[in-house]
């Protein structure tokens, strides 16, 4: 009889044993995930507009001068390099773009509006006035 009992308390023991440890891993995985929701927010899309300096469709690559600075921007997925081959150097284009390891990852390359290609000109006519 005791040897009954010693087997069967085993026997709960080691399928309790087994059963927990996921529920543990998934428990730390969750803390995990909201002790580093500043990872989420690198992934985050960002886009930029302004006039192309420099297009290598081949190669992936795209310069953007916006405002007062010249991004560079790598295209990895094919729809990206697809519309790299349609892009001209002083063409307006608004870039979707991810930061992964400090590089600037273009998700799409599309042709800007054209007013906010006159909005631009605008502005440049403006800051050539005041320099003068």
């Amino acid at each position: 009889m005791r040897s009954r009992w010693f087997l069967w308390l085993v026997a709960v023991l080691i399928g309790s044993a087994l059963a927990f440890p996921p529920v543990i891993f998934a428990a730390e995985k969750k803390a995990e995930e909201k002790m580093a929701p500043e990872k989420k927010a690198e992934v985050k899309a960002k886009s930029a507009t302004g006039e192309v300096v420099s297009v290598d469709a081949k190669a992936g690559m795209l310069a953007v001068k916006v405002k007062d600075k010249e991004i560079s921007f790598t295209a990895e997925t094919k729809a990206a390099k697809e519309a790299l081959e349609k892009v001209k150097v002083k063409d307006m284009v608004t870039v979707s773009y991810t930061e992964k390891e400090g590089k600037m990852v273009a998700s799409s390359v599309k042709a800007a509006k054209a007013e906010k290609k006159e909005g631009m000109m605008e502005e440049k006519k403006e800051m050539k006035k005041e320099a003068k």
